[in-house]
């Protein structure tokens, strides 16, 4: 058997930080190689697997401390259903807005200062109904980044359910 249930936890967890980081690099080569450019809840989202990915890496590093994998699994999982409600959000009332000004999304990202911390990633460059227009594979890329983070809650509360 590919996986065993006692590894099963730990390995869904490196798989999603690196499926989180795989995601947050394929937005940065679809914006600086190809001209995508981000909206706010776009960066946003961005924010959001990075949070997956470094909450993921560090519950998988606790190898021995099952308190802590869980509480690392139970967070990834909100911060999963977090991500699915906000690139839902986008998709049916962020991209029919002429300007993402002073949404949920502009806020934190205002509020971070997260465009000062680090633009290359998080530097807000179009408008929602801009960013709607992307498209791959006939897909917005909010809704990919959506299946993205259903997968990841799937998973993560899978692996939870190998706990018990």
């Amino acid at each position: 058997m590919f996986l065993k249930p006692s590894k099963f936890p730990g390995q869904a967890l490196a798989l999603i930080s690196l499926g989180s980081l795989a995601a947050l690099g394929a937005a940065l080569i679809a914006q600086h190689q190809f001209g995508i450019r981000p909206c706010a809840w776009c960066v946003m989202q961005r924010g959001v697997f990075l949070l997956i990915a470094a909450v993921a890496g560090l519950a998988w590093l606790v190898r021995g401390n099952r308190l802590l994998r869980s509480l690392g699994l139970l967070l990834v999982l909100a911060l999963a259903v977090a991500g699915v409600a906000a690139a839902g959000f986008q998709h049916e009332v962020a991209n029919k807005l002429a300007s993402c000004d002073l949404t949920l999304a502009d806020r934190i990202v205002s509020g971070l200062d997260l465009e000062t911390l680090w633009p290359s990633v998080f530097m807000v460059t179009a408008t929602c109904a801009d960013a709607a227009q992307y498209r791959l594979l006939g897909l917005g890329y909010e809704i990919w980044s959506g299946l993205l983070y259903l997968a990841i809650a799937v998973l993560a509360f899978l692996a939870l359910r190998t706990r018990r």
